[in-house]
C-alpha cells in the first residue's frame, strides 16, 4: 500500500453529490480513471463527460463495451474493468463501502488497496467505511458530505395510493414484474429498472420515467449504486433478497442506500413500504432517516498477487489467506470455481502448461456466466473456448458466427429476450478481450448490433406490457392543466392526444371497453374535456340536416345516419309520441335541448306526412254527426278497423255520411274498414311503431315484409297486430286487406250453398297455390273438400266451350263440300264401284305404345293415358256445424267466419256483424266484370236493383252441352278459330 501525493475519502449519505465532486475534480487534471459499480452508471457518467469534453478524449471500458479513441485520457470504467499501470494522474473509486460485498467486494478491497492516481485518488462511499479505510490506507484525508435534502418515513402505503414521481424496489425480477403488472392496471403503467438489463435498454426505460411518460419506476436495488433519478418516493416491496446463495434480509445500511434515492437535489424525499413488506421497525426507520448505521468491520479480500506457474499454484495463491484483522477471505466466486473444475479436465490439463497458459486460463474463467445457467454448463463453454484459444490462438469465426446468429432473433416475449441479451453479454465480452477473435472491430461491431436490437426489442416488450401510454399521456396532460385536442374519423374513433379512447356514437361517448379501474377514469375526465366542442359541432350539424338523414327503427329508435340519437316515447295521443335523446351529461344542455327539439320536429312531421289522410278527417270541420264521430273512430284506430267492430256505426251511416267519408279516401270493405293509402309500406311501418308504444310493450312487432300479399299468421302475436299490419289472419296465413276485399268481390258471384271452385283470377291476387288457397278459404270460414278427376285436354275444353250454330256451320261445309264432290262425277250410265281400300300403314309399337320404363308400378298404358287433377269445391260452412282443427284433405273446414246465406259478399258481412253495402257509391268502388253484355248505359233503361234483392239462380255444375263437336272431325281446328272470332 503505496502513499501517494493525496488520498481523499469523500464519505457521506446518499444525494450528497459526491460522484459530481469527484467528475469535477478529475477534469481538472490532464488525465484520470473513474470506478463505479455498475455498468448502467458507468454510461451515465460517460455521457457527460463526453457533453463537456467530446468524445475523442473520453474512453468507456466495461465488461462487453470498450470505447478507446486514440487520444483518450479520461477513463470511465466498472470497478472490474479498471486498467492497471495507467499512470494517470487522477484515480476514483465510488460506492466504496461494497468492499464489504460478499459477491463483489474483493474487487472493491482490491482498488482501495493498491490503485492511486499520481496526484490524487479518491474513495467515495459511506460513512460506515471511515474506520476502515483510516485504518488500511495511510495518510488518508477525509471530506464529509452532508444530504443536501430530508428524508422522511411515511410507513405502508398501497399501490393505488402510492404518490407519483415513486420507485417501487423489488429484490427478484417476478416481484419486480408482478409490482408494474398492478402500476399499469391502477397507475397508467411503470418503467422497469434492472441490473440485468443493457445499457440502452436501461436507458430507453428511464427515459420513459424522467420525461414523465410514466408517473413510476420499479426496480431492483441497482437504483442504490448512485442512479441519479428525479424520485420523490421510494417504497420497499420486499426486505428480503436472494444473495447467490441464500435468502437474507436486507441490512440497515443497504436499505438505507436503496432509500436515499428518494428526494434528489434540494428537494425533500420519502420512503416506505408496499406490498407484502412489513412495516419498517422505528428504530431502523430512524436510523436511515439520520443516516446512522453500523460501522463496517471486516472487508472482503482475496489475494491478487497471483502465481501462474501451474493451475496448482494459482489456485493456491487465490485461496491465500489475508494478513490483516479488518480483512477477510472472500468466498469462493464463480471464476475460482470454473478454474477448478476446467484444471480436472484431461483436455484442458494438457494445455495448461507453463505461465502465459495458466494465465490464459483464468482470464477464460473469469468470464461472467450472465447466462445463469447450471455451474457445469458454463465450464463446459469456457473449457470450449480455452481450448481454441490454446489450439488456434483465437475462436473460430464460424463457430463464434454461429452463436451469434442463434441469438440473432427479435421475437419472443420478455424472458425470452431477457434470456438472448444475457447470451449475448457472453460474446460481447469474448469480442472485447485483445486477440481472441481475428477481427475484432468487426466481431466487436456485430455483438453490439446483435445487443442494441435484443435491447431495443426488450425496451419495446417491457413497455408494451407494463406501460398503458395512453392512461399515462392523458394523466400527464389532466395534471398539467393543458387543453387536449380529440379527434374523430367517420367511422367514429376518437383519440385524444394522438391515443384511442373510445368511439362517439351520436351524441354518446362509449369509451374503450378494454380500460378498467383508474384508466377507465381517466379516460372518461381525458375524453369530457376534450369532447365538449365536438358535441357543439355536431349538434350544429345535426339541427340543421335534412329529414332524409333521420330515421326511425321498427323498435322506437331514432337515427341519424346509423348513430342512434334517441327514442319514442308514448304521449297522451298515439299520434303525438314524445322524444328521448340520447345526449351525454358531459355534452351539456344546450346540446341535449337542440337534439331533442331537432328530433321532435322530425316525428312529428313524419307523423303529417304519411297519416295526412287520416289527419285531414280530423281537421274536416263539414264533417258533423255520426259521420264525425265515425271519422274520429277511424283516426284513433290509425284507419284500419275490423268491420265487425263498428257493425252497427257503418249501417247506421247514412249515404249523405258514406259519401262525406269516403271522400277522404275510407274504403267500407266487406271484412275491414279502411284507407287504402295508409296500407303502403312507410305508414304501416310507423303505424306499428305508434301502436306499439301506446299499447306499452317492451318488444315491438315486426312490420311484415313489403310487397306480401299473404305472410304465415303467427300464434303468438299480439291482439291486433294483423290489423295494425293491414293484414287479416285467416287459418295459417294472413292476407293483406286491400286482397282480401278484392277477393270478396270474386267470391259474389259465387254460389257458395252448391259449391263452386277456385278461378284462377282468385288464385292470381293471392300468389298461392290451390291448396294454400284452400287453407285460406277455411281460415274465412269455408268448407274445402278436396277431389280428383280426369284433366280436360286443351283441345276438347275448346271444343266443349264452342258456341253452338258453330256445329252446324260444321255440318253445312260437310255438306256442301258432298254435294260438290257428288256434282263432279260423271254420268257414265253405271254406278260408280268405290276402290278398294288401301291398306293403313302399320304404326311401329314404340310410337303406338307408352314405353314401360315410363310407367309406374302397377299402371297400365291405359292409366297413364289419362291425366288425373286436383280440385277443390268450396262451400259455405257454418261455425256451428266445422269442428276445429279440419284440414282441406279431410274435407273439414278449420274455423272462422264465412258469409251469411247463399252469396260470398252477404256471407262476409254477416260474419263480421255488418250489414251488406247495398248503396251505389260501394258498387262503384268494385271493380267492373271482365266480359258478358254491359249492364246498360248510365240514363237509359230502367234502374237496376241492388244486388242483394235481384232474383238468385244456383247451379251446382255447369249445363252439359249436347253439341260437343268429334275432336277426330278435321275441322276441329275450324272450329276453335270459330269461336275465338266469336
Amino acid at each position: 500500500m503505496s502513499e501517494q501525493s493525496r488520498t481523499l475519502a469523500v464519505l457521506g449519505p446518499t444525494n450528497t453529490g459526491k460522484t459530481h465532486y469527484a467528475i469535477e475534480r478529475m477534469l481538472g487534471y490532464r488525465t484520470g480513471i473513474i470506478g463505479l459499480p455498475l455498468r448502467l452508471l458507468a454510461r451515465e457518467v460517460y455521457d457527460k463527460i463526453v457533453a463537456v469534453r467530446g468524445p475523442s478524449v473520453v474512453a468507456l471500458v466495461t465488461g462487453e463495451e470498450r470505447i478507446v479513441p486514440d487520444r483518450a485520457q479520461y477513463w470511465v470504467c466498472t470497478v472490474e474493468a479498471m486498467p492497471e499501470g495507467m499512470g494517470t494522474d487522477f484515480v476514483a473509486v465510488d460506492e466504496i463501502q461494497l468492499c464489504a460485498d460478499p459477491e463483489r467486494g474483493h474487487v472493491f478491497t482490491d482498488r482501495l488497496l493498491r490503485m492511486r492516481g499520481l496526484r490524487e485518488t479518491q474513495f467515495l462511499g459511506s460513512h460506515t467505511m471511515r474506520q476502515t479505510i483510516a485504518a488500511l490506507v495511510p495518510g488518508v484525508e477525509f471530506l464529509n458530505r452532508a444530504r443536501m435534502s430530508q428524508l422522511t418515513y411515511t410507513g405502508p402505503r398501497k399501490i393505488a395510493k402510492m404518490p407519483a414521481r415513486s420507485a417501487i424496489v423489488g429484490f427478484s425480477v417476478e416481484n419486480v414484474y408482478a409490482m408494474a403488472e398492478l402500476l399499469r392496471r391502477q397507475k397508467g403503467g411503470a418503467a422497469v429498472v434492472m441490473g440485468a438489463l443493457s445499457p440502452r435498454t436501461r436507458n430507453a426505460q428511464v427515459e420513459l420515467y424522467q420525461n414523465g411518460d410514466v408517473d413510476y419506476l420499479v426496480a431492483t436495488d441497482a437504483i442504490g449504486m448512485g442512479l441519479n433519478l428525479d424520485i420523490n418516493h421510494v417504497a420497499f416491496s420486499s426486505l428480503s433478497k436472494f444473495d447467490g446463495r441464500r435468502m437474507r434480509y436486507l441490512q440497515p445500511n443497504e436499505l438505507g442506500q436503496i432509500a436515499g434515492r428518494a428526494g434528489r437535489g434540494m428537494n425533500n424525499g420519502t420512503f416506505g413500504v408496499t406490498g407484502e413488506a412489513p412495516d419498517l421497525d422505528p428504530e431502523l426507520a430512524e436510523a436511515i432517516m439520520e443516516h446512522r448505521f453500523a460501522p463496517i468491520r471486516k472487508l472482503e479480500w482475496r489475494n491478487a498477487r497471483l502465481q501462474f506457474g501451474t493451475t496448482a499454484a494459482l489456485i493456491g495463491s487465490l485461496e491465500a489467506r489475508p494478513d490483516h484483522d479488518l480483512l477477510a477471505r472472500a468466498r469462493e466466486a464463480d471464476d475460482l470455481g470454473a478454474l477448478k473444475t476446467l484444471a480436472e479436465q484431461s483436455d484442458v490439463a494438457q494445455r495448461a502448461i507453463g505461465g502465459n497458459a495458466v494465465k490464459l486460463l483464468w482470464d477464460v474463467c473469469r468470464i461472467p456466466d450472465f447466462r445463469g445457467i447450471s455451474a457445469a454448463e458454463h465450464a463446459s463453454l469456457l473449457e470450449r473456448i480455452y481450448c481454441d484459444l490454446t489450439d488456434y490462438g483465437r475462436v473460430p469465426d464460424d463457430w463464434l458466427a454461429q452463436q451469434v446468429a442463434r441469438i440473432d432473433r427479435t421475437d419472443g416475449d420478455i424472458d425470452t429476450l431477457s434470456k438472448r441479451l444475457a447470451y449475448i453479454r457472453t460474446w460481447t465480452y469474448v469480442a472485447q478481450r485483445k486477440g481472441w477473435v481475428d477481427d475484432e472491430n468487426h466481431w466487436r461491431g456485430a455483438t453490439r448490433a446483435v445487443e442494441d436490437r435484443l435491447s431495443d426489442a426488450l425496451h419495446g416488450a417491457l413497455t408494451q406490457r407494463f406501460v398503458d401510454r395512453r392512461t399515462s399521456v392523458l394523466l400527464r396532460r389532466l395534471k398539467q392543466k393543458e387543453a387536449m385536442v380529440a379527434d374523430v374519423n367517420d367511422q367514429g374513433d376518437v383519440t385524444v392526444e394522438g391515443e384511442f379512447v373510445g368511439r362517439l356514437e351520436g351524441f354518446r361517448f362509449m369509451q374503450d371497453r378494454a380500460a378498467a379501474g383508474k384508466e377507465a377514469r381517466t379516460l372518461q375526465q381525458a375524453s369530457a374535456a376534450a369532447l365538449a366542442p365536438h358535441f357543439h359541432l355536431k349538434a350544429d350539424r345535426f339541427y340543421n340536416a335534412p329529414d332524409t338523414e333521420i330515421d326511425f327503427t321498427e323498435q322506437g329508435g331514432l337515427l341519424w345516419g346509423k348513430e342512434a340519437v334517441g327514442k319514442l316515447t308514448p304521449g297522451a295521443d298515439p299520434l303525438k309520441p314524445q322524444v328521448v335523446a340520447f345526449v351525454d351529461d358531459e355534452a351539456g344542455a344546450d346540446v341535449a335541448a337542440k337534439v331533442q327539439r331537432r328530433l321532435q320536429h322530425y316525428i312529428d312531421r313524419r307523423i303529417a306526412t304519411l297519416f295526412e289522410p287520416l289527419l285531414n278527417i280530423q281537421r274536416d270541420e263539414t264533417l258533423n254527426g255520426l259521420a264525425r264521430g265515425f271519422g274520429f273512430r277511424m283516426v284513433e284506430a290509425m284507419g284500419l278497423i275490423p268491420r265487425g267492430e263498428v257493425a252497427d256505426e257503418v249501417k247506421a251511416l247514412d249515404q249523405e255520411a258514406r259519401g262525406a267519408l269516403r271522400k277522404h279516401g275510407i274504403r267500407f270493405g266487406q271484412f275491414t274498414v279502411f284507407l287504402p293509402l295508409l296500407l303502403k309500406p312507410a305508414p304501416t311501418r310507423l303505424r306499428l311503431v305508434l301502436w306499439s308504444l301506446a299499447q306499452g310493450m317492451d318488444e315491438f312487432p315486426d312490420a311484415p315484409p313489403p310487397g306480401l300479399v299473404t305472410v304465415p299468421a303467427r300464434s303468438d302475436a299480439p291482439k291486433g297486430y294483423y290489423t295494425m299490419a293491414g293484414y287479416r289472419a285467416a287459418g295459417e296465413r294472413a292476407i293483406r286487406i286491400d286482397m282480401l276485399e278484392r277477393l270478396a268481390d270474386m267470391l259474389r258471384s259465387e254460389d257458395t250453398r252448391a259449391g263452386f271452385e277456385a278461378k284462377p283470377d282468385m288464385l292470381s291476387i293471392t300468389g298461392m297455390t290451390l291448396e294454400q288457397f284452400a287453407l285460406l278459404m277455411q281460415g274465412l270460414g269455408y268448407k274445402a273438400e278436396r277431389g280428383e278427376r280426369e284433366k280436360i285436354k286443351p283441345v276438347d275444353q275448346a271444343i266443349v266451350d264452342a258456341p253452338a250454330d258453330a256445329a252446324q256451320a260444321v255440318e253445312a261445309v260437310e255438306a256442301e263440300t258432298v254435294g260438290d264432290v257428288v256434282a263432279d262425277i260423271p254420268d257414265e250410265g253405271v254406278a260408280p264401284v268405290a276402290a278398294e281400300p288401301v291398306a293403313e300403314a302399320e304404326v311401329p309399337a314404340a310410337l303406338d305404345e307408352t314405353p314401360a320404363e315410363e310407367l309406374a308400378p302397377g299402371q297400365t298404358p291405359e292409366a297413364a293415358a289419362a291425366e288425373v287433377e286436383v280440385f277443390y269445391t268450396f262451400t259455405w260452412a257454418p261455425r256451428a256445424s266445422r269442428p276445429r282443427g279440419e284440414r282441406p284433405s279431410q274435407g273439414r273446414a278449420q274455423g272462422g267466419r264465412g258469409p251469411r246465406g247463399a252469396q260470398a259478399g252477404q256471407g262476409a258481412q254477416a260474419a263480421e256483424g255488418a250489414p251488406s253495402e247495398g248503396d251505389a257509391a260501394q258498387k262503384r268502388d268494385r271493380p267492373q266484370r271482365q266480359g258478358g253484355k254491359p249492364r246498360g248505359k248510365p240514363g237509359k233503361g230502367k234502374p237496376r236493383e241492388p244486388r242483394e234483392e235481384q232474383p238468385k239462380t244456383y247451379a251446382a255444375k255447369p249445363e252439359k252441352r249436347n253439341d260437343r263437336i268429334d275432336p277426330d272431325n278435321p275441322f276441329a281446328a275450324a272450329l276453335m278459330g270459330l269461336r275465338t272470332k266469336g
